[in-house]
């Protein structure tokens, strides 16, 4: 197997694609840089095989799904689900060596991988997330390819500061520069937490809380708690309520709050899949407004994205230069270092079982 950069944990779940990314043909990905095809095998349950037909190499994925195996796009070798050789027309392939399988499950409207040692999935290892297991939420997201290091993401998402300057017209406010951040460590999460009270909502806010049934230019107070996990997920508490009634706290009928939901998926070194979206719980069954929502998140990553890649670009150029750190800077370095920890942990593990 080709020797991977130890950039990311490989022994954990990732979101590889959303299940409306494999209705009707294969899908090829590369995950934490594994190039997989994941497609509907037998009964309808979802495979994950190494993208790579034995006879000629081609990308299973440029193939099509026949009664539940994989058929090649190239010369028709049938790969069945375990990875193994089925059959061709006028050969005898039996004998052909099986190619990787990697364990998959599909939850929470989402299709995740392990890309790391199959042996050690762990299906009880899967991010928890209450509220897609509740009825009393609903969600509407989409997924960005962006080409940059997914670490310089999960910065992004771990300091908000930059709110104010790349999304000016939307969520950013000088109150967010002013707020103190505070940030705390866990032994599996990083919290960064910023909360600012009797300020004016911005725009996405107003709109929020008029979807809500609230006045949208009452005062407020407005909470972000960022929780960074690995392998690479950061789930955002967001909101505002009325000024005085308690923030975050508050009780429902005076706030509308959400979960930006964030799930960076490695692809190389300076790409990766990111798969954003909210949860709400106030106005479920309205599915307009989950599309009204949906798009304006989408136009506010927008502009994540291109200010990302021309940072991954920037860096590229100057690799010899040293970043500057401040204290707005801590959940991301801290997220890094717990990356880093586990990463070490599979290296000595690795290690060991290779001397046992």
């Amino acid at each position: 197997m080709e020797s991977l950069p130890a950039t990311w944990p490989r022994n954990a779940w990732y979101v590889a694609c959303t299940p409306d990314e494999i209705a009707d043909k294969p899908l090829g990905r590369q995950v934490c840089g594994e190039r997989m095809v994941l497609f509907r095998g037998e009964e309808g349950a979802v495979r994950a095989l190494e993208d790579f037909c034995p006879h000629r190499g081609a990308p299973l994925s440029l193939g099509f799904v026949r009664d539940g195996r994989l058929v090649c796009g190239y010369h028709g070798l049938t790969m069945g689900c375990d990875g193994r050789t089925a059959s061709m027309p006028g050969q005898r392939v039996s004998a052909f060596p099986a190619i990787r399988t990697y364990p998959v499950i599909e939850r929470h409207g989402f299709i995740w991988v392990w890309p790391g040692d199959a042996d050690k999935a762990d299906a009880s290892a899967l991010h928890p997330l209450p509220w897609a297991e509740s009825p009393d939420w609903t969600y509407g997201g989409g997924l960005f390819h962006i080409k940059c290091d997914y670490r310089l993401m999960i910065d992004n998402l771990m300091d908000l500061t930059h709110e104010t300057y790349v999304h000016a017209s939307s969520i950013g406010q000088k109150e967010i520069d002013e707020a103190p951040v505070n940030t705390e460590v866990s032994h599996d999460e990083i919290i960064t937490s910023r909360y600012m009270e009797d300020i004016t909502a911005p725009p996405f806010w107003a709109m929020a809380m008029r979807e809500a049934g609230l006045a949208e230019d009452s005062l407020v107070d407005r909470w972000q708690v960022c929780r960074f996990s690995l392998p690479s997920h950061v789930m955002i508490e967001v909101g505002v309520a009325l000024a005085g009634q308690g923030g975050k706290n508050a009780p429902a009928a005076v706030k509308a709050s959400s979960v930006v939901v964030d799930f960076i998926t490695p692809e190389t070194e300076t790409s990766h899949w990111y798969f954003w979206g909210m949860a709400r719980n106030f106005k479920i069954q309205d599915e307009a407004l989950t599309e009204k929502i949906r798009q304006g998140q989408g136009a506010i990553f927008s502009e994540d994205l291109q200010m990302l890649e021309q940072q991954q670009a920037n860096l590229d150029r100057h690799k010899d230069r040293r970043l500057l750190k401040l204290n707005i800077d801590a959940g991301g370095v801290r997220s890094r270092m717990m990356i880093h920890r586990a990463v070490a942990a599979e290296a000595a593990a690795e290690v060991t079982e290779a001397v046992a």
